[in-house]
């Protein structure tokens, strides 16, 4: 005892004198020994307690040194997600994920989720209705028009009819786009002949003045702040497809339900 008395002990551990003495001398019953002499005020710790504490504590260091061991070999939660959101959306808020010291996180941006094994939580745009998996519903699929303002020099934009004057980057969603604008796409629309695979790089061509690009304003809003890019019309097309969570309904591990969970959350924060 490196306190020296009961008192001292007692005062370390937030106990009453009374109770320590209590509970020594039921190890010493229990045990069959003598743990203590005492010498004047002090209390000494007899031979054999010196040795049965060094043991105890060499035991509980290496009960300490197996779950740091356990807890480094946890295997990262593998996470999916398509290029643009994964930079855009989920990169941000993944660095301030409460749980990614317990569990690493690893994300991979072209992992198939036909694969049972090559993911725990994949995040990917539809509708619903995976098959064998849990959805968490984030966002919505944002769409509208930008360019770089080098581009429209002094052009104005009236009305999406205008956009005919311009190369469009080539995207899916354009004749949804128009028609939510005013119900129909003008006849003449020219499109730009690279059909980019992902949205990070056409927004990249369109800050470069290479066309109008069909981009989330909520996923590219900084481009926008900075006025790298703008955006000349108020229509956003607005679903009906969402980027969704989900993870396998086979998988009953907390961790990948926790992650789902936490990205809805902060989907719903920005609601």
């Amino acid at each position: 005892m490196s306190a020296g008395s009961f008192a001292r002990a007692a005062e370390r551990l937030c106990l009453t004198p009374a109770a320590v003495s209590l509970r020594i001398r039921t190890m010493e019953a229990e045990l069959g020994k003598r743990l203590f002499h005492r010498a004047g005020r002090r209390v000494v710790p007899t031979t054999d307690a010196v040795v049965l504490a060094g043991r105890v504590r060499q035991a509980l260091d290496g009960i300490a040194a197996a779950l740091d061991e356990f807890q480094a070999a946890k295997p990262p939660l593998r996470v999916t997600a398509p290029p643009t959101f994964a930079s855009r959306w989920l990169a941000p808020r993944l660095s301030r994920y409460p749980a990614a010291a317990i569990s690493p996180i690893e994300v991979d941006v072209s992992a198939d989720i036909r694969d049972p094994a090559a993911f725990d939580v994949a995040i990917r745009t539809g509708r619903g209705g995976w098959d064998g998996l849990e959805e968490y519903r984030l966002t919505p699929v944002e769409a509208t028009p930008m360019l770089a303002p080098s581009l429209l020099g002094a052009q104005r934009l009236e009305t999406p009819d205008a956009l005919a004057d311009f190369e469009l980057l080539p995207h899916p969603d354009w004749d949804a786009w128009f028609k939510s604008a005013q119900g129909r796409a003008p006849r003449s629309l020219r499109f730009a002949s690279v059909d980019y695979p992902t949205h990070e790089l056409d927004a990249n061509a369109a800050v470069a003045g290479a066309g109008v690009a069909l981009l989330s304003p909520s996923l590219f809003r900084p481009l926008l702040d900075k006025g790298l890019l703008i955006a000349p019309f108020s229509q956003v097309l607005t679903g009906p497809a969402w980027h969704f969570a989900l993870m396998r309904l086979d998988d009953t591990r907390l961790a990948p339900r926790r992650l789902c969970a936490w990205l809805r959350q902060r989907a719903q924060e920005h609601a």
